[in-house]
This record gives C-alpha cells, sequence and structure tokens, in this order.
C-alpha cells in the first residue's frame, strides 16, 4: 500500500470516530487495531500492541502531569485564587479598564498556579464577567482578556499539556516548560497594551466607577498576604528547574505541596477541597493516560506503515524553504483547531511533524514552542475552539458565538505577533533553556 493510502486509512478511521462522537482515546485504539489488522499480520500483532501501550504510560516523565493538575485543582477548589483577583482589585484603583487589567493580572497569575487552560477561562468567566458586564463594559473588554489569558496557561510553566507534548515527542520537559515563559511574559504584556489602546479609542467600552480607595498600607499587606506567597511557589516551581536543582517531576511536586501548605495556612484546605481536588486530578490524569497509550501506539503503527517516512521523503522533496513548510504545519493546527481539541490534535501531528521538523533541523524545543502557540490560538478559532465555548457557558444571556470570537479576535492577532517574533529571533524562547545546566 503507497504511504499516502496507509495515511488515510490510519488518520481517517481516528477523525470519522470523533466526527462520530466517539471520545478521543476509544477513536485512536480503534484505529491502531485496523492499522495492526492490516499492517502488521493481524491478530498476532495485538500483544505487541498491548505491550507497547503498557510501555507507554509506565514513564517517569509523566508523573508532572498529574502533579500539577493536582496544584491547579487544590489553588481553586480551597478558594485561594480568590484572595489573589481580591489583593489585585486593591492594586489597580480608578484607572480605565480596570476590570480589564485585573483580569489578564489575575489570569497570568493564576496560568503559572493552574497550568490548565479550561480551569483558567472557566473560573475568569465565572468570577469577572458578571461584575464587568454590570458595570457597562463592552463584550471585547470583558471577554476578550479572558479569552486571551485563558490560553496563557498553555505556555507559561507548570503547563500540563507542554509535559505531555514533550513526553509523546521525546523532548526535555524541562526546557519546554522553561522555554514558554519569555513568550508568555511578552504576550500578558501585549494583552495590556491592546487593553490600553481599546480604552483610549472608545472610553465607553470600559467605563469607569467609583472605587473605595486603599492606603498604600493595605495595598501592600494584601500584595504581602495574598500574592507573594502564591508568586514565592510559582518562582520556586520554575527556578528549580532552572537553576538545575530539581527536575520537572521534583519542581512539580514541590509545587503541589506548595499550595497545600497555603491553604492549610489560609485555613482553607479542608477535607472537602482536598477531595473534589484528587477527583479532579484523577479523573483529567486517567483520561490523558488512556489517550496516551492510544497514541504511541498510533504513532508506531504509522511509522510501521511507511507513511511517516514517506510522508517526510515528500516534504523534504517540495522545493520549498523550511520556513514554508513551518507556515505550512501552523496552518495545519489552525484548521484542525475548527474541529477537534487539543489533545487530540497532538496526537494527530506529533508522529508526523516532529519527525518532519528535526528533518528540516529546527530546535525541537523551539518547534515545540511554535505548536504551542497555534494550538494556543486554535482554542479560540471557531466554530469549535474550546475556550469559545467556555466562553458561552458564562456570557450573558443572549450572547452569541460569533460575539465571542470577536472578542477573541485581538488577542489571537497578539498571540501572532508573539509568534513572529519567535520565528524573527528564536532566543526569545532558548534564551532561558540555554540558562540550564547540563
Amino acid at each position: 500500500m503507497e504511504w499516502y493510502w496507509a495515511a488515510a486509512l490510519l488518520v481517517g478511521v481516528v477523525v470519522a470516530l470523533m466526527l462520530l462522537g466517539v471520545p478521543v482515546a476509544f477513536a485512536f485504539l480503534a484505529s491502531n487495531l485496523v492499522g495492526a489488522m492490516v499492517f502488521m499480520g493481524g491478530f498476532r500483532a495485538f500483544p505487541q500492541i498491548i505491550v507497547n501501550a503498557t510501555e507507554s504510560v509506565t514513564v517517569f516523565a509523566l508523573i508532572p502531569v498529574p502533579l500539577f493538575i493536582i496544584m491547579g485543582e487544590l489553588f481553586f477548589h480551597t478558594g485561594l485564587a480568590i484572595r489573589v483577583f481580591d489583593a489585585l482589585d486593591k492594586c489597580f484603583g480608578r484607572i480605565p479598564g480596570r476590570l480589564s487589567y485585573i483580569t489578564v493580572a489575575g489570569g497570568t497569575i493564576f496560568a503559572t498556579l493552574s497550568g490548565s487552560t479550561m480551569a483558567n477561562t472557566a473560573m475568569m468567566g465565572a468570577l469577572m464577567v458578571p461584575d464587568m458586564t454590570r458595570r457597562g463594559y463592552k463584550r471585547h473588554m470583558s471577554m476578550g482578556p479572558i479569552l486571551g489569558t485563558g490560553g496563557l496557561a498553555m505556555i507559561i510553566p507548570p503547563s500540563a499539556l507542554a509535559v505531555l507534548l514533550a513526553s509523546l515527542a521525546e523532548i526535555d520537559i524541562g526546557a519546554l516548560l522553561i522555554a514558554g515563559v519569555i513568550p508568555g511574559l511578552i504576550l500578558a504584556a501585549l494583552y495590556a497594551i491592546l487593553i490600553y489602546g481599546q480604552v483610549r479609542l472608545d472610553p465607553e467600552a470600559a467605563p469607569v466607577y467609583d472605587v473605595e480607595p486603599s492606603t498604600m498600607g493595605e495595598i501592600a499587606r494584601a500584595v504581602a498576604v495574598n500574592i507573594l506567597p502564591m508568586s514565592v511557589v510559582v518562582f520556586c516551581v520554575i527556578g528549580l528547574i532552572i537553576l538545575g536543582v530539581a527536575t520537572p517531576t521534583e519542581a512539580a511536586g514541590f509545587g503541589a505541596f506548595g499550595v497545600m501548605v497555603l491553604g492549610a495556612a489560609y485555613r482553607v484546605l479542608t477535607w472537602d477541597a482536598l477531595a473534589k481536588s484528587f477527583m479532579g486530578a484523577l479523573r483529567i490524569t486517567a483520561l490523558v493516560l488512556l489517550i496516551i497509550v492510544g497514541s504511541s501506539t498510533f504513532s508506531q503503527i504509522l511509522a510501521f506503515s511507511g507513511a511517516t517516512a514517506g510522508l517526510i521523503g515528500w516534504a523534504t522533496g517540495v522545493e520549498v524553504s523550511a520556513l514554508v513548510m513551518l507556515m505550512v504545519m501552523f496552518a495545519v493546527l489552525l484548521v484542525f483547531g475548527m474541529f477537534m481539541d487539543q489533545v487530540s490534535m497532538m496526537l494527530i501531528t506529533i508522529p508526523i511533524f516532529f519527525p518532519l521538523a528535526q528533518t528540516l533541523e529546527f530546535d525541537l524545543v523551539w518547534f515545540a514552542l511554535v505548536m504551542l502557540l497555534g494550538l494556543e490560538i486554535s482554542l479560540t478559532t471557531p466554530p469549535f475552539g474550546l475556550l469559545l465555548f467556555v466562553m458561552m457557558g458564562v456570557a450573558p444571556a443572549g450572547t452569541r458565538l460569533g460575539h465571542v470570537a470577536l472578542a477573541a479576535a485581538p488577542y489571537i492577532g497578539c498571540a501572532f505577533v508573539v509568534l513572529v517574533l519567535i520565528i524573527a529571533f528564536p532566543q526569545i524562547a532558548l534564551w532561558l533553556p540555554d540558562q540550564m545546566p547540563n
């Protein structure tokens, strides 16, 4: 069978089943069974598939995934997130667009503590949108910043999706986590600049309202009590990896333990919060591991069928530059984002994209960050961008999908600016990883 028919068969089974509503993990498992029957000698290949599946999830490098998820769940269910927003509320005074700025600042902090894009968007949407709507904020000033900063959790460490991507692509997890720090902060700064420009052009988009002034002492106390302790946890998690003191797994364990200590110190670490946090982490982790079982075998069958080698040979034989090929791969991510979730996109594209990126002599950590940016942008790509639907769930009555997509559009533009910067100046992403001890 020609390589393109093999690729069409394997990928086609996955996409067709997902369109029929079959869960992602089971769609990949079904494709693996079809591939084994066609390319690996039928039923005789099934024991090998089982062995490969077991090996794919008994990997030490995957341990940061549940730990980072627990860290975010605890931060949310203990109410520590609300304390951060309350402290920020005291810091911004009566500046125009204050709630939008609070959203960007708080969302960035929460992104570093949660690692979950969906949780970030849902929490900020439920917390901020009702108040912003009541204050007369227009949709692009209320929903836009939330959609923008929601995606930051995918780039700023600790990112569970970055850990998963690095594990599947077999690249340095710590390097990829750290590579997202500077681009993530640049993106947050661009969001703040965008809000400033929107308020200047249309002051009525974010009406100024009376706020009870806080003294410098009250502001300092709020920051010291509710922001600095959380920031220290984040700094230690990232700093331990950069300094080479701890592996990503050890840093993730420290982060989860640190949030528990903070919860106990603030007397909000209840049995109910612990139960909800661990159950939430258990559900997400089980789903991730089941998906990895299917995807790792899918990669092997794709290679065994000759589809991977055939595609790489075809792509490298086309008379186009490496930059054009990078843009084609990025465009594929955006198109996929219109129809499927980010994990499914990763599982389909990683077995094809990373061997191609290696052939094109891209730095794989840099390429993985570019891919994460594509995944982030696709989260708000209509008609099926997941963050659009999360926002629809907390938006005021009468809000349509088009309203949410338009609110997200300027923030997608900011992400494209960061993408251009990373391509033009790769050291923006690679400088911090280069400082890590070997």
